[in-house]
C-alpha cells in the first residue's frame, strides 16, 4: 500500500478515535455537555472541520481553539519531480479567528508555503451534514523556493467548502 495511502488511512483512524472519546466523555455525563457548550465554546468554534483545498483529494483541517487561535494543516498532492503524487502536510504556523476573518500560515515543506487571509461565510449547505455549509473565501497566496533559494509567490482567489460534519475527505480516483 502506498505510504501516502497509508499516512491518509492513519489520520482518518487518528481522527475516529479522537471524535469517539469526545463523544464518549460527553455522553458520560449530559448536564456538563450543555453547561459546556454554554459556557466555554470557544466562538468560532463551529468553523473547526474539514474544508476542500485546490484539488480533489486534498483537503485543509482547521481547528479554532481559545481565544480565536486556530491550528490545522493542508494537505496536498506534491507537484515537484521528487513528490508528484505524494500526501504532503503543511501543518499551520500561525492560525488566527477574529470574528468571522481568518488568517493561517503554513511550514514550508518541499519548498511549498501557504498563506491565507479572508473570511468564514455561510455556504449553501442547509446543515452542517451538507457539503458548503461554510465557505472559506478569500486571498491564498502559494510561496515556492526553488534550489537556488529564489523565491517566487502566486496569488489567487479561492473558496474553499467545508466537508460535510460526519464525512472523511473523499478519496481519489486512480488513473
Amino acid at each position: 500500500m502506498p505510504i501516502h495511502t497509508t499516512r491518509f488511512y492513519a489520520l482518518q483512524l487518528a481522527c475516529f478515535v479522537l471524535f469517539a472519546l469526545l463523544l464518549a466523555g460527553a455522553q458520560a455525563n449530559p448536564n456538563r455537555q450543555k453547561e459546556d457548550r454554554q459556557s466555554s465554546a470557544a466562538p468560532g468554534a463551529d468553523y473547526s472541520g474539514l474544508y476542500g483545498f485546490l484539488r480533489d483529494g486534498e483537503f485543509v483541517q482547521v481547528t479554532v481553539e481559545d481565544q480565536g487561535r486556530v491550528t490545522g494543516f493542508v494537505s496536498r498532492y506534491g507537484d515537484s519531480e521528487s513528490d508528484r503524487g505524494v500526501f504532503l502536510d503543511h501543518f499551520f504556523k500561525s492560525g488566527k479567528l477574529d470574528g468571522n476573518q481568518l488568517t493561517f500560515t503554513t511550514e514550508t515543506v518541499h519548498g511549498v508555503s501557504f498563506e491565507f487571509r479572508g473570511t468564514v461565510e455561510r455556504g449553501d449547505g442547509k446543515s452542517r451534514g451538507d457539503e458548503a455549509y461554510y465557505v472559506l473565501k478569500g486571498t491564498l497566496v502559494e510561496n515556492t523556493t526553488d534550489e537556488a533559494k529564489k523565491t517566487s509567490s502566486r496569488s489567487r482567489e479561492v473558496a474553499l467548502k467545508s466537508f460535510p460534519q460526519d464525512m472523511a475527505p473523499p478519496h481519489p480516483e486512480k488513473k
